[in-house]
């Protein structure tokens, strides 16, 4: 069995990013409120906070907006093969809840997660800044437009660092709420 960390920290180091196409015309995604959900075969599934560049024509960030990159741990780390069912199935993303434009583009996002239990209890809380990522979100986003067109208003989701605990998994009444200052907050619910 590979670790997922040894997979990603080769990612870390490596010249080029990991990327990979969530969604087309909305299947896989949800709004604000709507129900994300978690593979059947999964044991292990988590929340991944990030901010989100929306793409203009040409592949140039026009807004930013936060996103929910539902994973599953156990099935990427079985397999790096395997990310594409890790992270693609119905209610795999949530998106929203406000486009904005920033300011300044180089400034930093902090990016604040929440997960509260079905009975009101908070579970997990933490922050990370966009500081910490390996790479800017220009760069990113002209990595996911070499030789590959994309529609504008595309959504390119820009990493995480922040994740609860390995003993954690996502279950059903479970709230997630992602904050972005300037942005607001995106709140989702685990479908039961």
């Amino acid at each position: 069995m590979t670790d997922a960390r040894d997979v990603y920290a080769l990612v870390y180091d490596a010249d080029r990013p990991e990327l990979f196409l969530k969604d087309a015309a909305m299947r896989r995604t949800v709004g604000p409120g709507g129900e994300i959900r978690t593979r059947s075969d999964s044991r292990w599934m988590v929340p991944e906070p990030e901010l989100g560049l929306v793409l203009g024509e040409g592949g140039e960030p026009v807004a930013v907006t936060i996103g929910n990159d539902v994973s599953s741990r156990d099935i990427e780390g079985e397999n790096p093969l395997y990310i594409p069912q890790a992270k693609i199935f119905a209610g795999a993303c949530a998106i929203g809840p406000a486009l904005a434009v920033p300011d300044d583009w180089k400034a930093p996002f902090a990016i604040r997660l929440r997960i509260v239990g079905a009975d009101g209890s908070e579970i997990f809380s933490g922050q990370t800044f966009t500081t910490r990522m390996k790479r800017s979100p220009g760069e990113l986003a002209d990595w996911v437009v070499r030789d590959n067109p994309l529609p504008p208003g595309s959504i390119l989701l820009t990493g995480t660092g922040l994740v609860p605990p390995d003993d954690y998994t996502l279950e059903p009444g479970h709230t997630v709420e992602i904050e972005i200052d300037g942005i607001g907050v995106l709140r989702n619910t685990v479908a039961g």
